[in-house]
């Protein structure tokens, strides 16, 4: 049995019980702070790296376009063979493509969000083709995007824009059947679009051979840049060979420096819209084509996109 302690010892036990208890609330109360300052730096940290991408990535210049993209689009003849150029240099300007007075030239500023671009390729495509197979027109495709807010923060219509661009330098008299095959597997406007992989896979149902290159650079959104600045410059400049004409919805249609002002899923009006144009260009028509006005079903979007930089 123990001893009994006395008055004075019971207060020294209390008071060395009550100091190791303070001790102890000040241990915790140190760790908890040092995890706190912890916490603080590290978010800190991950926020100044946060910073320094999205400055890294405002100031880094656009790369070169894409071959055979010279004026920002490709221009396909006869037998749906693309013309070949060269790139556009980094923070080089296009060059547009030079009028002719022996052949129909058609330019589509499109987007493969767009359905009513959708529209405008599936009620006028086998004229396009029909033309392009006698050799009596040029079919220039400009792939823009306009519709980015419209797939679910996933930026479809610049990945898929930067993926028609790779087609256009790995691929280029493939680009047609490309072309059709992106509208033939069109996505609904406000969905996540196609994944980049499942684009590469569009390409394959094509025909298209996409080793030696052509499934990294769309896997990689090599030529996004680019996209964001021929979309503001088609947005906000005249179109080449037009009467201050600019590309602000989509599609935009122009015949020989005119934009077509019909619907676009009026196939008639189109083709007489073109035959119109056509005989303009002959001299065996004085006919005039019909006002030029932007088509009432067209694709605006509410603001031209600024550009961003994205892999």
């Amino acid at each position: 049995m123990s001893e009994k302690l006395t008055k004075n010892e019971r207060r020294a036990q209390a008071r060395e019980q009550a100091r190791k208890m303070q001790e102890e609330r000040r241990r915790r109360e140190r760790l908890k702070k040092g995890l706190t300052v912890g916490g603080i730096i590290i978010a800190a940290v991950a926020v100044v790296a946060i910073v320094a991408v999205v400055i890294v990535n405002s100031i880094r210049p656009a790369g070169p376009g894409p071959e055979n993209m010279a004026s920002n689009g490709i221009v396909i003849g006869q037998d749906f063979t693309a013309e070949r150029t060269a790139s556009t240099p980094a923070e080089g300007e296009p060059t547009p493509t030079e009028p002719r007075e022996d052949i129909i030239q058609i330019e589509i500023y499109q987007d493969y969000m767009c359905p009513v671009c959708g529209t405008f390729d599936e009620a006028n495509r086998a004229t396009l083709e029909q033309l392009l197979s006698t050799g009596a027109a040029t079919v220039e495709v400009h792939p823009i995007a306009i519709l980015d807010s419209q797939s679910l923060g996933t930026k479809y219509s610049t990945r898929s824009a930067s993926a028609a661009a790779c087609v256009a330098e790995f691929a280029p008299d493939s680009f047609w059947d490309f072309n059709s095959a992106m509208f033939d597997n069109q996505p609904e406007e406000r969905t996540a679009g196609l994944t980049n992989e499942e684009i590469v896979g569009v390409a394959e149902q094509a025909g298209i051979d996409t080793s030696g290159g052509l499934a990294d650079c769309i896997n990689e959104g090599r030529f996004s840049s680019w996209v964001e600045d021929a979309t503001v410059r088609a947005g906000t400049q005249p179109l080449p060979g037009t009467d201050n004409v600019v590309a602000d919805r989509t599609p935009t249609v122009i015949v020989n420096g005119q934009q077509y002002p019909g619907s676009a899923g009026d196939a008639a009006g189109f083709q007489a819209f073109v035959t119109a144009t056509a005989g303009q260009l002959s001299g065996e028509s004085t006919e005039e084509p019909a006002e030029t006005e932007a088509p009432a079903d067209s694709e605006e979007p509410a603001e031209t996109p600024a550009p961003t930089d994205e892999g």
